[in-house]
């Protein structure tokens, strides 16, 4: 599918499995830092919505204000953090790469954890993004990080 020039309808009848549609204060910033810090491709980009893809995973961000019939948005803060609870976890992604962009650009991120060799088997790290979600990019530990850990 051709992210770039299906139509709504068409998007939306593809759609199967589990469907995860982030709201955000600002769609084009959002897709910056998720571009730049973890390697996602961004299609569609606009200032209402955009669908995104990592790993073949489809997911997609919204804008506030399309939500204006939604529910969803009288619970959000004005201000503040948004994904309290919620962690958004990407396997493939090399936590010390990502952390180093994090910091490196000029996001509104922040590195709430360094990278850390976990006894669950992951290197990971946390990195909350301007709208407050936690994504936590990690990677398989190796034979010997993971025997260094016991």
């Amino acid at each position: 599918m051709d992210f770039e020039t299906v139509t709504a309808e068409d998007f939306g009848r593809s759609l199967n499995g589990l469907g995860i549609n982030i709201l955000v204060r600002d769609v084009k910033s959002q897709t910056k830092f998720l571009s730049e810090v973890f390697g996602m491709e961004a299609h569609r980009v606009n200032e209402d919505f955009a669908i995104m893809t990592y790993g073949g995973q489809v997911f997609q961000l919204h804008a506030d204000h399309t939500y204006h019939s939604h529910p969803l948005p009288s619970l959000l803060p004005e201000a503040g953090p948004r994904g309290g609870g919620m962690e958004i976890r990407l396997y493939e992604t090399d936590p010390d790469e990502a952390a180093m962009l994090a910091t490196k650009h000029s996001h509104e991120s922040h590195l709430l954890q360094q990278p850390i060799n976990k006894p669950h088997g992951l290197r990971e790290c946390v990195i909350l993004c301007e709208n407050g979600y936690a994504w936590l990019p990690s990677r398989r530990l190796t034979d010997k990080e993971a025997a260094e850990i016991k």
